[in-house]
Order: structure tokens, then sequence, then C-alpha cells
């Protein structure tokens, strides 16, 4: 499924709808370049699943919780990881099986950790089609998940 969306908004409003629709355990993937927006994305997906509390990325810290909403949000930053043994430290196999959802940023620095069954988002921006253009590629998903 391919979305296209002309500003950070339309981003989060599509995110947000994707969450209200999720399963527990889902682990999804978002890959991008710096500054396309995997943020928004997450805090929009963050929202849909009912979380208030502000999101931020997890750049340093490799992981954010936020438990607040319907469901528990994991939210991973493996840009900096630079063995994937350094995600066993942190607990990642109790995240992934936690009930909870898993977003991952840069999760290709970790493919071999993860699950089979999972959602890939990739999000990729266009300026010839404006400056906040954004298409967003989503792999994975169930039919009746889809937006």
């Amino acid at each position: 499924m391919t979305i296209e969306t002309y500003s950070p908004e339309e981003t989060f409003e599509a995110a947000k709808k994707l969450a209200e629709k999720i399963k527990p355990g889902q682990v999804i993937t978002l890959d991008g370049d710096l500054g396309v927006g995997k943020t928004v994305f997450t805090k929009g997906f963050a929202r849909g699943l009912e979380i208030e509390e502000p999101v931020t990325s997890p750049t340093f810290t490799i992981v954010q919780e936020y438990t607040d909403g319907k469901l528990p949000l994991y939210h991973f930053d493996a840009y900096r990881v630079s063995d994937p043994d350094e995600m066993f430290e942190i607990g990642f196999e109790d995240y992934l099986y936690g009930g909870g959802v898993c977003i991952i940023e840069w999760a290709s620095l970790i493919e071999e950790l993860l699950p089979k069954d999972i959602i890939r988002i990739s999000i990729k921006k266009d300026n010839e089609k404006g400056f906040n253009y954004r298409k967003i590629e989503i792999n994975g998903i169930e039919k009746e998940t889809a937006l």
C-alpha cells in the first residue's frame, strides 16, 4: 500500500489511522533518510494508540517506552547501534514479545534480530512534488488493517 502526504499533519494523521487498527504484538519497521518524518509518523501513531505524553526520538537512548495508551508503544532507534548484540542488553526480546507495539527506526541495522511477520514502512521525499511531500510505502499489512 502506498500513501502520499503533502504536510507533516497529513503524515501524522495517516499514522494515527494505522495505529487505530493495529494489533498487540505487532512489530513495525520505519525506514527513511534523516529528516524524512519518521518521528512525525511515530507521534501520529502514538496518538492513534491514545498516548498523550510527548513522543521524542530515542536516538541516544535506543528505546522510549510509552505505556499510558490502549497498548504500550516501544519506540526504538537503531541508528547508533554499532553491534546488534547491544539490543539484547536493553531487553529487546522482552519488548518484541511483551504484548505492546514496537516501532523500530533504522531497522535495517538490526535486520537479523527481527521476527518474520512485521510491517515494513518506508518514507521517502520527492522535492519535485513539494518540500513536504512524502511517499509512505507500507508492506506486510493485512487488508483489514489497511488505511
